[in-house]
């Protein structure tokens, strides 16, 4: 393990993101683990945070931490200290996680912690903390390998542009179509998002809103295999989310 660890993530220089990826998960644990104490009022828990009676979200401390690792990152950018990107990255990961962990709070502009709405906020702790251990492991995004194109080579020059832009425009389609994971985790393993480009959007979804609504077919196929076989996943996603975040059953 310790040979693993040196060759891969400490001799590759992304032992700052690996302990970003730690500090997010952690901070994560912590905050919905303190959250869930207080909504279940344990007594020794201390509670929220309420100067004067206003209630701080976490999200303002999230804030904070990621403005000063920020800082701190641009105040070193022309020293070498890998100590001091080491912590920097984990105040950054600490803040990112206390803010997405408020995530629908912001999106919404109210108080949506426990409600249904509150679940996008642990979809989107999931989704990056995914991204995050892809990076970690060394795993990019096609384009975003740090591999230099080969200018001497006008042909292939113009082959890596075209696959870049088919790419992303292949993500975006997925995206639109409702496929949130297939499309963030289909830049990483390019054969998600074509697959996921080229099935049916989920009905719901932007793509279906603009393109099935003249054809009844698709839309019924949609409708179909939302409930087949994107039902169940939701139904196993949302108890694993429960498990660790608690549940969402607040009726605003």
């Amino acid at each position: 393990m310790s040979e693993w660890f040196t060759s891969t993530i400490a001799d590759t220089g992304r032992l700052p993101l690996f302990c970003m990826m730690i500090a997010f998960g952690l901070a994560f644990v912590f905050i919905r683990t303190s959250t869930r104490l207080i909504r279940a009022e344990v007594p020794w828990w201390p509670g929220n945070v309420t100067p004067g009676g206003i209630h701080i979200h976490h999200v303002v401390f999230g804030l904070v931490l990621m403005l000063a690792s920020g800082f701190g990152f641009v105040g070193i950018a022309s020293y070498h200290t890998p100590v001091a990107n080491c912590v920097f990255a984990s105040l950054f990961g600490i803040g990112s996680a206390l803010v997405l962990d408020e995530f629908a709070l912001v999106l919404h502009l109210r108080d949506v912690y426990w409600s249904e709405e509150g679940r996008a906020s642990v979809d989107a702790v999931f989704v990056a903390f995914a991204i995050t251990v892809l990076f970690a492991l060394g795993i990019h995004p096609i384009g975003m390998d740090g591999e230099a194109i080969d200018r001497d080579s006008r042909a292939m020059e113009v082959v890596s542009v075209i696959i870049l832009v088919l790419q992303y425009a292949l993500a975006i389609v997925t995206l639109a179509k409702g496929k949130i994971w297939t499309g963030l985790i289909g830049l990483f393993f390019p054969l998600l998002i074509v697959v996921g480009a080229v099935r049916i959007a989920r009905p719901r979804s932007p793509w279906a809103r603009w393109r099935y609504a003249q054809q009844p077919t698709k839309l019924r196929v949609a409708l179909g295999r939302e409930r087949r076989y994107r039902a169940p996943v939701s139904r196993s996603k949302i108890r694993l989310q429960e498990a660790i975040a608690g549940r969402h059953d607040l009726t605003l």
